[in-house]
């Protein structure tokens, strides 16, 4: 099984739980798709677009639960990120913790799967 990962803020997570679908954040939805990263890119992505965030989470999701609306596509420097065309089904979720900052700014990352 192959995770690729999903940071978000909390609030909006906790309500895609409810709903049962993630559709995206503001950024998704401008680019048309889903963002993710893998084990490899997750840090180098909170660094760039999360450092200044508190009340994170980082979403585990099961690649293989996505099918075919999950593309690779080029992106910084010509590397492979996962892309999801469509809704985030709570179904291919497997694991959601909290990514909290320590007071030097860094955040602090769970096990990565």
């Amino acid at each position: 099984m192959v995770m690729v990962y999903k940071v978000c803020h909390a609030a909006p997570w906790r309500a895609a739980e409810m709903a049962g679908v993630y559709d995206g954040s503001p950024v998704d939805y401008r680019d048309g798709f889903i963002h993710f990263s893998t084990a490899e890119q997750v840090r180098e992505t909170v660094a760039r677009h999360f450092r200044d965030f508190n009340d994170l989470v980082i979403v585990a999701v099961d690649s293989a639960a996505l099918g075919d609306r999950l593309r690779w596509e080029p992106s910084r420097g010509g590397a492979l990120f996962p892309h999801l065309y469509g809704p985030l089904p709570m179904a291919a979720v497997r694991k959601v913790e909290p990514l909290p900052r320590e007071e030097s700014g860094v955040h602090r990352f769970p096990d990565l799967d």
